[in-house]
């Protein structure tokens, strides 16, 4: 009997383990994607895909940015408006659509028509922008309570707060099929990335998109029927990465006060085209980075605006130039710091003029340099060798690429944070330097001489530094999302192949660039200034078509006396011809700006 029993059990369980098994089988062959056999509602496959249904994005799980002092750059928060296809379900009553309406401050008949016609779930938008609407508390109630189908309040991160506004060094994201078939073909290839997923496209969000691009996305999903109904009971339900050490925290050397101060100066002055570069002195890390036209990276291309960061776009100097070639006059041994010269006002030849039409008269080498006489520095431009102007030139951080880069960064791969910069020029060419009209060109900062205003105001430190040229940073370190160090971005050194200039000549262009302000061309704009500052002058007059228009140029440092805080660069673009040079006026105000700021922050460790 008891054989009998064991054997009719071993038959059950038998048959239990052939029942599982087959079921195990035919979920296995739909997980891999082979359930396309029909049944009366269609594929297994698309019935699986179809009860999920409907995903909204909350945050990509992309890495984030922070300034110096941990400050978001980038991931807002926002609770806002999120919708899911009807599938043919009535949303609410009139009245319900009615109260929404009015809380959004928009016409009913707009609210239903962006309503019914999503065909997949969206957010509600800012006016002229694709950042999710923060809704208020008030509008949040009316969202609850009028209880619409498919409709909710959802918590989304936007990616560029409407607090601060977009900065050209942290550049924009966009979808980018191509960019990302080149650079995530093997992940594309093998599903974990879609061809469409925003990848970087400009500033840091391109440097250093391999880093940023996450584990995976927060997404909320509408549970749904294979008629696409939702499902009683079921709502929305949450899908998460979990994973504590991402997404990954990029701690900037920019220092949101700083910036915002650089700003407010550059709006309250209705400056349209330039940039403004300011370099910590101590390490030639990067405070602030300002470009104009503004970037909005929710629309590319929009009037007004304008993707390029103009702080990594060389220009012609104008007379900043003038630095390079004292330099070089100095360490060729062609002349002297006392050295006398005379300025009648033209120069003879090639159709070069001083900016002073009456002439300077005699003059010694340093007073030429504080009241950028042009006579001189052509003159000693086409007396000297053209090496030596590209040699001083290198050797000062010019005419080649100085951001931070490395060739093996944590992941293995180079890194160069600033993609966009451009290395300039100083000569097209070797035998072009041999004419004299144009090294005298050259001299004074003309000619085919371009610089960006990261080189200008990294050139002040080195200046600062006795000839030694550092790397300006962008990003002090990465961290995990937890707080741990993934990795540090050190201090590097910007080393030319030809060496530095001597401290000595360093110190001679510290004390010309005092002059200038003493008692040279920025006398007059900088004779308030509580900080005593240091800099040089430039207008550059542009060829081809911008003809009549120049491009105006301070760069400098302060304070002048003890140890100096900032290096800074103000290139305001495209000015009409004759207008008089309002860089200086600007520097001295960005100057007093970082004073106050300074003293607050003194205050603030002293309460401490």
């Amino acid at each position: 009997m008891n054989r009998e029993w064991a054997r009719r059990a071993f038959h059950v369980l038998l048959l239990i383990a052939v029942v599982l098994g087959v079921e195990g089988a035919r979920l296995a062959w739909l997980q891999l994607g082979f359930g396309n056999a029909r049944t009366a509602s269609g594929s297994l496959l698309s019935n699986a895909v179809m009860q999920r249904s409907d995903g909204l994005l909350l945050d990509s799980g992309r890495g984030q940015f922070r300034d110096r002092y941990g400050r978001l750059m980038t991931g807002e928060t926002v609770q806002t408006l999120a919708a899911f296809p009807d599938n043919g379900m009535p949303r609410g009553t009139a009245t319900s659509l009615d109260s929404v309406s009015r809380a959004l401050k928009v016409e009913s008949a707009t609210l239903e028509d962006w309503l019914a016609k999503l065909r997949e779930p969206a957010f509600w938008k800012e006016k002229s922008s694709l950042r999710a609407l923060d809704l208020s508390d008030a509008q949040i109630k009316a969202v609850n309570e009028a209880g619409l189908t498919g409709v909710a309040v959802l918590p989304v991160l936007n990616r560029y707060p409407k607090s601060i506004a977009p900065l050209h060094a942290i550049g924009y994201i966009s979808q980018h099929p191509e960019r990302v078939q080149e650079l995530y073909g093997t992940q594309v290839a093998k599903r974990d990335m879609s061809i469409t997923r925003p990848i970087g496209g400009s500033g840091l969000e391109k440097s250093m998109d391999r880093l940023l691009q996450g584990i995976g996305p927060t997404a909320v999903i509408q549970v749904t029927d294979a008629k696409r109904q939702p499902l009683h009971g079921l709502g929305l339900r949450m899908m998460l990465p979990n994973n504590e050490h991402y997404p990954l925290q990029v701690t900037t050397t920019i220092d949101l006060d700083i910036q915002q101060a650089v700003d407010r100066v550059l709006e309250g002055n209705r400056i349209k085209k330039g940039a403004v570069v300011v370099l910590d002195a101590e390490n030639a890390d990067i405070a602030a980075m300002a470009s104009l036209p503004r970037l909005n990276p929710y629309s590319i291309g929009e009037l007004g605006t304008d993707e390029r960061n103009h702080a990594l776009h060389a220009e012609p100097p104008g007379s900043v130039f003038k630095t390079v070639t004292l330099a070089a006059a100095i360490e060729s041994g062609i002349a002297r710091w006392d050295d006398v010269f005379y300025c009648s006002g033209h120069y003879g030849k090639y159709g070069l003029k001083c900016w002073k039409h009456e002439g300077h008269g005699v003059i010694t080498l340093k007073e030429a340099f504080a009241q950028s006489c042009n006579v001189v520095f052509a003159q000693l431009a086409e007396r000297m060798d053209p090496a030596w102007l590209q040699i001083t030139a290198d050797r000062l951080g010019l005419g080649r690429q100085i951001g931070w880069h490395t060739e093996k960064f944590v992941d293995g791969a180079p890194l160069r944070l600033l993609q966009e910069e451009e290395q300039g020029e100083i000569f097209l060419s070797r035998k072009l330097a041999e004419d004299g009209g144009i090294r005298a060109g050259t001299g004074i900062g003309q000619r085919d001489v371009r610089v960006t205003p990261l080189q200008a105001a990294n050139m002040v430190v080195s200046v600062l530094h006795d000839g030694k040229v550092l790397s300006p940073r962008l990003v002090k370190d990465v961290r995990y999302a937890d707080g741990g160090i993934m990795t540090d971005v050190p201090v590097h050194a910007a080393k030319s192949k030809y060496g530095q200039i001597e401290p000595r000549t360093a110190a001679l262009l510290r004390d010309g660039m005092r002059a200038v302000v003493q008692s040279g061309t920025a006398e007059r704009a900088l004779a308030g200034s509580d900080w005593p500052l240091a800099g040089k002058s430039g207008t550059a007059e542009l060829a081809g078509k911008d003809k009549a228009r120049n491009d105006h140029w301070f760069v400098g440092y302060g304070p002048a006396k003890g140890k100096p805080h900032y290096a800074v660069a103000v290139l305001l673009e495209d000015q009409p011809a004759g207008l008089r040079n309002r860089a200086a006026e600007l520097f001295g105000e960005i100057m007093a700006q970082l004073r106050l700021l300074d003293h607050r922050a003194a205050e603030r460790a002293a309460e401490r």
